[in-house]
């Protein structure tokens, strides 16, 4: 299968507008058992809780009887389990859509194919969910872009319930511009149809594609390529007097602008062309400001210019050592607390653990931590994200039993024999290669 992907690829890549005519076939047998392997078996079930193990049991059946349904038209996606993860800080959830396991191999099997096609035909402005790139290069991309560019303006913008109302139709649509296989089409169909079980009752699912399904961040970024991008690259950026830019997350993205008035029509020509694809933004996350080189000279209130957050960060204008205008980010207000709390609520939980176990899995979570936000400009935050942990831990640690069991004394002694790591930046937002369109 790797040789026949980076075929297509190849012949993807010289002819743009190749319309694929044969690709079912790849969904073979093989193909399910790489994927099989490469599963994480610690992940949630779907709504028949098979596990990974369980699958295993007996592997070379399951997989020839899968593969038996899909040639004759028999396979049927189950529908996916329907869960909420809490946001911390807030009193919302966000939901998820767990598909059964049989479906996630099929899905990953899916998702490699696409992949092959379509990393050739997205554009360099997007990030999310693609091989080599993530959040670190989106930042150092926008970083540079405002920096090196004539940046003036920012139109910060958010897709309200992206992944809840993608339109089937207009999907299928944009897949048909280079799928021509119709099991591959029907597939897809099927999958994005499958519904959803929420608390034991099925619901049938004639939006959206589920947020958590393996399939489902390729899905979205064929979407969005579609939809935004090339309307951005082709329309939006030709009809700007000035520079215009765009850095895409999946449904998050930043745009930036050199004149007020391109950042002004392309906020108003963005809301009927969501429109047209079933999208709308979110007002309460969508602005323009002013930020850039130039951004105190044109706020006419005076004062600081604006901020924004993007991917986790506020990004904020600052100077460098030389006096130079220099964008600076932090770890946002919001993340910062919901980080606080997600470490208080485990604390709470996990208390009781052995103190060389709780030690280590606590060290973990701050190395992820730091692994991400770490990053050029942020270690004031890091530090206080440090100092914040330790007092949490002191505090449950000291409520272990029904006395206090700590003092900050033996507290200190604690952490010589159970070291936890410093903030350190692991990022640096200048180490950038070229991409942006």
């Amino acid at each position: 299968m790797i040789t026949e992907l980076a075929r297509i690829t190849e012949i993807a890549k010289a002819k743009p507008k190749e319309c694929f005519t044969s690709l079912a076939h790849l969904i073979d047998e093989i193909s399910l058992k790489v994927c099989n392997m490469e599963m994480d078996g610690k992940k949630a079930t779907g709504v028949d809780r098979v596990t990974k193990e369980e699958y295993e049991g007996n592997l070379d059946a399951n997989v020839a009887d899968l593969v038996a349904r899909m040639k004759r038209q028999a396979y049927k996606p189950q529908a996916v389990r329907r869960v909420y993860i809490p946001k911390p800080g807030t009193d919302k959830q966000r939901p998820l859509g767990i598909p059964a396991y049989e479906d996630k191999l099929v899905q990953a099997a899916l998702a490699k194919i696409l992949n092959a096609i379509y990393e050739v035909d997205f554009l360099d402005c997007s990030y999310g969910f693609r091989p080599g790139r993530g959040c670190h290069d989106a930042l150092k991309a926008l970083n540079r872009i405002i920096e090196k560019g004539n940046v003036n303006y920012i139109v910060d913008a958010d897709i309200k319930g992206f992944f809840n109302h993608v339109d089937h139709k207009w999907l299928l649509e944009f897949l048909k511009l280079r799928i021509a296989d119709p099991n591959i089409l029907r597939l897809i169909s099927r999958f994005l149809k499958a519904g959803v079980v929420d608390a034991g009752i099925r619901y049938d699912t004639p939006e959206g594609t589920p947020q958590g399904g393996v399939a489902s961040p390729i899905l979205a970024n064929i979407y969005l390529h579609y939809a935004l991008d090339l309307w951005f690259y082709l329309v939006v950026r030709k009809n700007c007097r000035g520079q215009a830019y765009m850095v895409r997350y999946c449904d998050d993205f930043v745009c930036c602008f050199q004149y007020e008035d391109d950042a002004r029509a392309f906020y108003q020509a963005l809301i009927p062309r969501l429109a047209k694809f079933n999208l709308d933004i979110a007002d309460e996350k969508t602005r323009i400001i002013a930020f850039g080189q130039k951004a105190e000279e044109t706020k006419q209130s005076g004062g600081k210019p604006d901020t924004f957050d993007f991917l986790g960060f506020t990004h904020y204008c600052g100077k460098g050592r030389k006096g130079q205008f220099r964008v600076k980010r932090k770890t946002s207000a919001k993340k910062f607390r919901a980080s606080l709390l997600r470490c208080k609520e485990w604390l709470k939980q996990n208390r009781t653990l052995p103190a060389a176990e709780l030690m280590d899995k606590m060290k973990t979570k701050m190395l992820g931590h730091y692994r991400y936000y770490g990053v050029t400009d942020n270690s004031q935050t890091l530090e206080l994200f440090y100092w914040e942990s330790m007092k949490l831990l002191f505090k449950w640690l000291s409520r272990r039993s029904q006395r206090k069991s700590f003092s900050f004394d033996k507290f200190k002694c604690f952490l010589v024999k159970y070291p936890l790591p410093n903030p350190k930046i692991y990022v640096n937002i200048y180490n950038f290669r070229p991409r942006a369109c």
